[in-house]
């Protein structure tokens, strides 16, 4: 588990394919300390296990089904993520609960500057637009935001100049895929209210 509480913005040196998967080597530092093979690291908000540890950096398996969920297949050499180690039980909780569970690939929309801060306009599949609600959490490229509007399938954030200059989401334009985890309570109370979304009446 992580709390989208961005640890360092790390830098791709290179990736591999490796029969049906694919090798990301990421350069790193921070995150490296105490890191230990098969644990876990969210990279771009997306939960992977290192598989090696490499002077100055980790290694990582992107899976088929990784490829296809997230942004991850677009990433090149120089491409900078961002990264945060799995948090200790005994950790603050700085941002909200975040899996690395990749729920779909949103699309920048917009990116208009405010002040010292950036307002940034998301477009995302309709099936997750339900679970994003004005002032509630997602998690972008694994970064814990706060929804400040949402209209239909957009939603609108605000990166403040702390945030904007610690990420690497800051550098996404118009037009960019980034990695999308909804709130997990949302989900959660949707299952267990047994919520039909298609038109049917709720069920118990």
């Amino acid at each position: 588990m992580f709390t989208g509480i961005v640890e360092e913005v790390g830098t791709v040196r290179a990736l591999t394919q490796e029969g049906d998967a694919v090798a990301l080597s990421v350069a790193a530092n921070v995150v490296l300390d105490g890191l230990a093979l098969g644990d876990s690291v969210s990279v771009d908000g997306t939960c992977l296990t290192v598989a090696a540890l490499e002077e100055g950096g980790f290694r990582v398996g992107l899976s088929p089904e990784t490829l296809r969920r997230t942004s991850l297949a677009s990433l090149r050499k120089g491409s900078r993520v961002n990264l945060e180690r799995a948090v200790r039980a005994s950790d603050r909780l700085g941002g909200h609960i975040v899996q690395g569970h990749v729920d779909g690939v949103a699309k920048v929309v917009g990116v208009v500057p405010e002040g010292d801060s950036v307002r940034m306009t998301f477009q995302v599949p309709p099936n997750l637009a339900r679970y994003i609600v004005e002032k509630g959490f997602v998690a972008l490229d694994g970064v814990s935001l706060t929804v400040t509007e949402r209209s239909g399938d957009r939603f609108g954030i605000a990166l403040v100049a702390y945030t904007r200059d610690h990420v690497a989401l800051s550098q996404k334009r118009e037009g960019d895929a980034v990695n999308l985890e909804v709130d997990v309570l949302a989900k959660y109370v949707e299952s267990i209210v047994g919520i039909r979304v298609d038109g049917g009446s709720a069920v118990s």
